[in-house]
């Protein structure tokens, strides 16, 4: 029989080890944010003593998160030594699925693009393709083993509406059908826990971090891909929604009348702006006779980068085209502007290639649409990432999951 006097003493040292626990997770926290930090700076941003710090520093070097990365500057004596998170050992795989494509990356803990490769499986309805997915699993996982790391979790940035608690797509609910579960076809290969975000989410976190948007409190991204979708940062946090689906400005219905939308109802934004509907009004125009060097082409082989590689030539129905675009995008994100007061637009997404021919037109737009008010401090710009702040937004965004579920140290 246990007497109470040990179970006393085991409960306290539970409670002792949580604690050193949170602050380690503070820790890395912290020095994910910061890059790198003394001691005493460290000691500084967490409020705890020198001592206490500096063991757990000694504790998460030895356990491989962190390692020593030189000396700080001081004006007297012996100069402090500097810390930053471990970038060889622990690292987060990323998945990025878009309708046509997916890519596969692997990140160390500083951001650091490790790995990156693309292939053939889709959000389509033929969804036959988990082999390619299956091969380039193993691969990365290869990569892992070869470069004697060690996975800690996966995320995965994907269209739809998902809630990102419950790890759920309600729009590709086929991604978990029961003969191929998509989590289960991850773990064969990785055995790490797996989180799933909203691919305009995952783009602002990549802004938030590591963009534009850092050491901003309100600021809207736009994702303009095959749909429209944006990220809010309101009061310096990304703004989720009660089920995690806000920021589905595609969806706002803009044309009383106007065509079917993928999701069933009439007259949807993505309509207009989505680039689907901008290789439709394409082909539409020149099947109708439009006087235009892209009819040079086949009709399958006019897609978005075909249709700003003629307008960056100076073609005026491709210009005219992409106008038309940043319009009708530039007036839904008139709504998003009243609702949310940014500082700062930042333009993402296959389209954002065409860079001015796009921001130029959302500007007038929005100077047509909006309040005078709301433009004075009002900014719109290309993102300066492009695709690579999905990717960095999911491997902040498994990581922080990590540090709030306690699943690491």
């Amino acid at each position: 029989m246990i007497s109470s006097e040990i179970m006393e003493e085991s409960i306290a040292l539970s409670v002792v080890d949580a604690k050193k626990n949170k602050l380690k997770r503070r820790i890395i926290d912290c020095l994910y944010r910061e890059g790198k930090a003394t001691v005493s700076q460290l000691a500084r941003l967490l409020h705890t003593s020198v001592p206490s710090v500096a063991t757990l520093l000694d504790e998460l070097t030895a356990e491989q998160w962190l390692h020593m990365v030189g000396t700080a500057d001081a004006q007297y004596g012996r100069k402090p030594t500097l810390y930053s998170l471990n970038a060889a050992y622990y690292a987060i795989v990323v998945i990025d699925i878009r309708l046509n494509d997916t890519k596969l990356a692997l990140f160390s803990l500083t951001n650091e693009l490790l790995y990156k490769t693309t292939f053939t499986f889709s959000l389509g309805p033929d969804y036959s393709r988990s082999d390619e997915l299956a091969d380039a699993l193993a691969d990365i996982a290869r990569e892992i083993e070869v470069r004697q790391m060690r996975a800690i979790g996966v995320g995965v940035a994907v269209p739809g509406l998902v809630d990102g608690q419950r790890g759920v797509n309600y729009t590709y609910q086929h991604l978990d059908r029961p003969e191929l579960p998509f989590r289960e076809l991850i773990r064969q290969y990785i055995l790490a826990p797996t989180y799933l975000i909203n691919d305009s989410k995952a783009i602002i976190l990549g802004e938030h971090w590591f963009g534009l948007a850092r050491a901003k409190n309100q600021v809207i991204s736009v994702n303009i891909d095959w749909g429209v979708g944006i990220g809010v940062i309101t009061g310096g946090r990304v703004l989720q929604g009660a089920s995690g689906f806000a920021g589905e400005l595609g969806h706002i219905q803009v044309q009383e009348n106007g065509e079917l939308c993928l999701c069933g109802k009439v007259g949807c934004l993505d309509t207009l702006t989505g680039a689907s509907a901008l290789i439709r009004r394409a082909r539409t125009g020149l099947d109708a006779g439009q006087a235009s060097r892209l009819a040079e082409e086949k009709a399958d082989d006019i897609d978005v980068e075909t249709i700003i590689n003629y307008a960056n030539a100076g073609d005026g129905f491709a210009v005219d085209l992409l106008t038309e675009v940043g319009m009708h995008l530039g007036k839904g994100l008139s709504i998003a502007v009243h609702l949310f007061n940014p500082e700062l637009i930042i333009v993402n997404g296959v389209l954002a290639k065409a860079e001015k021919l796009i921001s130029r037109p959302i500007e007038q737009a929005i100077a047509k649409y909006c309040l005078a008010d709301f433009q004075g401090e009002l900014k719109i710009e290309i993102s300066q990432l492009g695709s690579l702040a999905k990717m960095s937004g999911t491997q902040a965004y498994v990581l922080q999951s990590l540090l709030e579920q306690e699943q690491i140290p």
